[in-house]
């Protein structure tokens, strides 16, 4: 924790150098640093931050690939595994919160690496980011034709990857309101579909459905609660844990996406301080109880599930390979599959627009700090990068290889050889907050001072680095046991974990970086530039509700003749 030598007064002079005198259409004119000068504009609100750090939380795998580690482990395991998970997801977003409410800048975490740890750290970052960001796109456009597969099978898969292509094209290339109003409705549908199944959970385990069955708990006692993996007995039952921590590790989504779009937030101070807040209450209700939930309503053994899961039946990856969809046909329930699975459609989409924008910028990001071309950098009068969202789009095509049964097997070759890199993120943002805690020790900057104070660290940053890095060095352990080893497995796990390095290394040698110092790391930044910008900030900004009842003609703010609709930027 903090020692008292901490709680000293921080140097005026240290958090106003490298200043310059720059103009913000809402305030006149504000302090921006030169290091961060960007075309980026902060036109996000409240409600929009809100949902979409609630709806970037909550992914497909929520409802259908979580039933992989019911299958391996059980429900006992799933519930456990679920919660640990939950609980060091916690301790990264305390280390992400305190960093991004204080610094909001453009490309987040990855720029961050770069200012406060090396420079060859952000490289290595940022590319991996971008590249699991990219390729996530024709893979989640993919998921969303096998998903419309649930009600017919000759939908033309050509006509929905180019449909999707324009429509997430046409969202991004336009003010990133566009793209925050957009992510705003569809979170409310996410959030929708969890309500359903998380009510359709609890009124039908007390006996309120067609076959009046109150099961409650009844599966957590037969089969059981822990299932066997791999092997048998204690062993097996240890295997089937670790497999449904696995399934965690992939179905989480963590303050990554939050800390994206911390350049392009309207009141950054405010709006993240509040969004971060939130994360701890979404890990709990959001992936532990959907963990609760599916242990609840199906076995782990089901036959349909089973047989989904490793090929023998159709189903894969639609709404048939829910576990909620399958204990809905196991009672007899025949509309609500139905429900779900629209509106799991609107979840992928969302999904592949969120993969569309945080893609573009953090290309955006890696430009800024001279690791990506230069020609990167060219933004549209609205604010939009627009070179970097082209490329993120080129990305997306690569959806058009379903076409072919032959080329898919290469779009999820590609996609299985990105699996890692998200663990990776959040051992780079925990490595990121340990440096930022030593330089603001180094440079008397008590933290209690700053806008969000991160708990019980560096503890908190040191359990996520050693954590995740356990967890990306051995969750690939199956293809290491006698009669297991297979050269396709060993890459999908470790692919990311060996090309990291040599993109970390590669920059290393070729540009002869070096660690920042503590005392030499910049954490003056464009921290003067947003206190005088939210100083000065002259528009009406109502809290989240307000903003809601304000959509249904309630509580309406009243706009003076001054106020501008435009945002700063920085």
């Amino acid at each position: 924790m903090d020692s008292s030598q901490e709680k000293g007064d921080t140097s005026d002079k240290s958090l106003t150098r490298n200043v310059t005198q720059g103009e913000s259409v809402h305030m006149g004119s504000f302090m921006e640093t030169t290091e961060d000068n960007n075309d980026l504009k902060r036109h996000l609100g409240n409600r929009q931050i809100q949902l979409i750090a609630i709806g970037g939380s909550i992914g497909t795998a929520v409802f259908v690939s979580i039933s992989s580690g019911l299958v391996a482990g059980g429900p006992g395991s799933l519930f456990i595994a679920y919660s640990i998970y939950s609980f060091v997801m916690g301790l990264v977003n305390n280390s992400m919160a305190e960093m991004a409410v204080f610094q909001p800048v453009a490309g987040g975490f990855i720029r961050m690496a770069t200012k406060w740890v090396d420079e060859s750290l952000g490289f290595m970052t940022g590319w991996n980011f971008f590249l699991y960001e990219a390729i996530l796109i024709p893979f989640e456009i993919t998921a969303l034709t096998l998903v419309l597969s649930y009600w017919r099978d000759d939908i033309p898969v050509v006509a929905v990857v180019a449909v999707c292509i324009v429509l997430y094209f046409c969202i991004n290339i336009f003010a990133v309101e566009w793209y925050g109003e957009t992510e705003f409705w569809l979170a409310t549908g996410k959030i929708v579909l969890l309500g359903i199944v998380f009510c359709f959970t609890f009124v039908t385990m007390v006996g309120g459905n067609p076959k009046h069955d109150a099961y409650g708990f009844r599966y957590w006692n037969s089969p059981g609660a822990f299932a066997e993996h791999i092997t048998t007995g204690a062993l097996g039952r240890f295997e089937g844990f670790l497999a449904a921590m696995w399934s965690a590790a992939f179905t989480f989504v963590g303050p990554e996406y939050i800390g994206m779009v911390a350049g392009e937030t309207k009141l950054p101070r405010r709006y993240l301080k509040n969004a971060f807040k939130t994360a701890y209450f979404r890990f709990t209700l959001f992936f532990v109880g959907s963990a609760l939930c599916v242990g609840i309503v199906v076995p782990y053994n089901d036959k349909t599930l089973v047989g989904i899961l490793s090929g023998s039946s159709g189903g894969s990856g639609t709404a048939a390979a829910s576990p909620y969809v399958i204990a809905m046909s196991n009672l007899g329930i025949s509309v609500l599959p139905h429900i779900t699975n629209a509106l799991l459609v609107t979840s992928i989409f969302s999904a592949g627009n969120a993969y569309t924008y945080c893609g573009s910028r953090s290309l955006y990001g890696l430009a800024l700090d001279g690791q990506a071309p230069k020609f990167l950098l060219k933004c549209t009068k609205a604010g939009v990068p627009i070179y970097c969202l082209f490329i993120t789009m080129c990305f997306s095509c690569l959806a058009f290889l379903n076409v072919s049964s032959g080329s898919s097997v290469v779009l999820n070759w590609f996609v299985n050889l990105l699996t890692a890199a998200q663990i990776v993120d959040y051992i780079v943002i925990s490595i990121t907050f340990i440096f930022f805690y030593r330089a603001c020790k180094a440079q008397g900057i008590d933290r209690k001072t700053l806008p969000y104070y991160g708990y019980f660290q560096p503890y908190s940053a040191w359990i996520g680095v050693i954590f995740m890095t356990t967890v990306v060095c051995t969750y690939g352990y199956s293809v290491f046991l006698p009669g297991k080893w297979d050269v396709e497995s060993f890459f999908t796990y470790y692919a990311m974990v060996l090309l990291d390095p040599i993109l970390y290394i590669g920059w290393k040698l070729w540009h002869r970086t070096k660690f920042i110092k503590p005392e030499e790391a910049d954490l003056v930044w464009i921290a003067p530039s947003i206190d005088a910008y939210e100083a000065a900030y002259t528009e009406d900004a109502p809290g989240f509700w307000t903003e809601i009842a304000q959509i249904f003609g309630f509580r309406r703010k009243n706009v003076s003749s001054d106020s501008s609709s435009s945002g700063a930027e920085l």
